[in-house]
C-alpha cells in the first residue's frame, strides 16, 4: 500500500477542504432544479457561483447563504431555466459551476469571444446621444476594423461600451501602435465630453473576463450611479435599503423591486466590486417580483460606518439593477456577417430616428447574431411604423421584432413540501440559519 508522508497527508486533507462541493438536484423540488454549493469562503467565490448559473442561462427563483463568518460557506439555489421549467442538462450546469469554482478567488468565469489567437478589445465610455453608436461602428469600418463581439449598455446619461474588433482584411489581430493610436484618437473625438473618452486593451481571446461585470465597473468608476436620475415612475424603480444590525456588527441589505434575467448576479456583483462580503442573505421571487437580503460586512470585518458610505452603496444598487432594464423595442439581427454590417444596420436606425440604448454583438462562424434595443431620439417608445420600415429597410427575413417578454416567473407557494427547505419569509431564514451555525442565540 502506498504510504504518504505526514505533509502530503496534511496538504491532501487541505486541498480537499478548499476545493468547492457542488451538488445539482433534480429531485429535490418538485418545480425548480437544486443547486448546493459548499466551499471555503473567499472574497469573490459567491459572485462566481452566481456567474456561472447566469451564464448557463438559468433563471435563480430562490435560495439562501449562510456561512460561519469567515471559514466556510454554503450556498442553496432553486433554479429553473427561461421558461420556468427544471433544467435538463444538470451535467452542463454541473461542470460549468465545478470549472468557475475551481479556479482562483481572483478569476472570474471565463468569457471567449470567437476569434483568432488575440483580438484587440476597446473600452468606449462617454456622454451618451442619439446616433452615437453608428458613429462609432462607422468609425471602425472607415479604420478597417472587423469588430466580432460588442456590448454596450446607456444609463444616466453615459455609454459604457466593449468591442472586440479585429483586422476587417486578414482577420489578424490589431498590434501596430500606430494604428492603435489612430483608432484611439479617432473614437476619442466620436466619444467628446466623456470624462475618460475610448483606450485600447490588446488581451488574448480566453482571459477576458465578465462583460457584464466590466461594464458594471466602467460605469462605477465613472460616478454614473450618483448622477442618476431617479425613474419617472416610482411604482417600478428598485426599492433598495441599508441598515444595521449592531448586535453582530453586520450591515443588511435589502433590494426589492421587479424580477428579470441576472438580478442576482448584478445585486451581488456590486457588492463584491464594492468590497464587500455577503455572510448570509435570502433571496426569493412571488410572481414577477424579487425580494433579497443580504448581511454584510467590508473586507476589514467592519459594518457600514457612515450615511455617506449607506448611500454610496443604496445608489451603486439601484443604478446596477437600472442598467440591465433595457428600455425600447428588443429587434433581433440575424444575418450572414459582412464588412461594415454593423456601420450599415446602425446607420439605418440612426436615419429613422432611433436610438439604441442597450447592444449585444455576436458573431458565430459567418453569421452575425445581434440584439439592439431602440427607442426614438427623446429616449420614447418607437414608432411602430418606424420600426416595420426599418425591419423592411434591413430584410425581414434578418431583422424582427422579439415580442415575447421573458416568460413570468412562476410562484414559489407549494415548493416546500417538495424541497423541505423553503423560504419562509425575509430575514427569517437567515436568523434561522444563524441559530443552527451557533452564531446567535435563541429568545424563545
Amino acid at each position: 500500500m502506498e504510504r504518504y508522508h505526514p505533509s502530503e497527508v496534511y496538504e491532501l486533507f487541505v486541498r480537499h477542504m478548499n476545493t468547492p462541493r457542488v451538488v445539482v438536484d433534480n429531485g429535490a423540488c418538485e418545480t425548480a432544479t437544486l443547486v448546493q454549493v459548499h466551499s471555503a469562503r473567499k472574497h469573490g467565490v459567491l459572485l462566481e457561483a452566481v456567474a456561472a448559473l447566469s451564464d448557463h442561462g438559468v433563471c435563480v427563483r430562490k435560495g439562501y447563504i449562510s456561512s460561519d463568518d469567515g471559514r466556510w460557506f454554503m450556498d442553496v439555489f432553486h433554479v429553473t431555466d427561461a421558461a420556468g421549467h427544471k433544467v435538463t442538462d444538470t451535467e452542463n450546469l454541473l461542470a460549468r459551476l465545478e470549472a468557475a469554482l475551481s479556479a482562483s478567488a481572483d478569476a472570474l468565469p471565463r468569457c471567449d469571444p470567437p476569434a483568432k489567437d488575440r483580438l484587440c478589445l476597446l473600452e468606449l465610455l462617454g456622454v451618451d446621444r442619439p446616433g452615437l453608436l453608428s458613429e462609432v461602428f462607422a468609425v471602425l469600418h472607415d479604420l478597417r476594423c472587423g469588430t466580432v463581439d460588442a456590448r454596450a449598455w446607456t444609463h444616466g446619461g453615459r455609454v459604457a461600451a466593449l468591442v472586440f474588433v479585429r483586422d476587417e482584411d486578414t482577420g489578424a489581430p490589431i498590434s501596430e501602435p500606430g494604428r492603435v493610436r489612430r483608432i484611439e484618437s479617432r473614437l476619442r473625438h466620436v466619444l467628446r465630453g466623456g470624462a475618460r473618452g475610448a483606450r485600447t486593451v490588446l488581451v488574448d481571446a480566453g482571459a477576458v473576463g465578465n462583460l457584464d461585470r466590466r461594464l458594471h465597473q466602467l460605469l462605477n468608476e465613472d460616478g454614473e450611479a450618483a448622477g442618476r436620475r431617479a425613474p419617472a415612475t416610482t411604482t417600478t424603480a428598485p426599492a433598495v435599503a441599508v441598515q444595521e444590525w449592531g448586535e453582530r456588527g453586520y450591515s443588511v441589505v435589502t433590494v426589492s423591486c421587479r424580477d428579470r434575467p441576472k438580478l442576482l448576479f448584478d445585486v451581488v456583483c456590486t457588492l463584491t466590486d464594492l468590497d464587500y462580503v455577503v455572510y448570509h442573505g435570502t433571496f426569493d421571487t412571488d410572481g414577477d417580483h424579487a425580494q433579497q437580503e443580504f448581511y454584510i460586512k467590508r473586507l476589514d470585518g467592519r459594518a457600514i460606518s457612515s450615511e455617506a458610505e449607506r448611500q454610496r452603496v443604496i445608489q451603486c444598487l439601484q443604478a446596477a439593477i437600472e442598467r440591465r432594464t433595457s428600455e425600447g423595442v428588443r429587434l433581433e439581427l440575424r444575418i450572414t456577417d459582412r464588412r461594415g454590417l454593423l456601420a450599415y444596420v446602425t446607420r439605418v436606425f440612426r436615419e429613422n430616428s432611433l436610438s439604441v440604448t442597450h447592444a449585444e454583438i455576436t458573431t458565430r462562424d459567418d453569421m452575425a447574431l445581434n440584439v439592439f434595443h431602440v427607442t426614438d431620439v427623446a429616449g420614447r417608445p418607437a414608432d411602430p411604423k418606424t420600426i416595420d420600415e426599418v425591419i423592411h429597410g434591413i430584410g425581414t427575413d434578418s431583422l424582427r421584432v422579439d415580442e415575447e417578454r421573458w416568460p413570468r416567473l412562476c410562484s414559489t407557494e407549494g415548493d416546500d413540501a417538495g424541497a423541505g427547505a423553503g423560504l419562509f419569509s425575509l430575514g427569517s431564514l437567515v436568523k434561522k440559519n444563524l441559530l443552527k451555525v451557533g452564531l446567535i442565540r435563541s429568545c424563545s
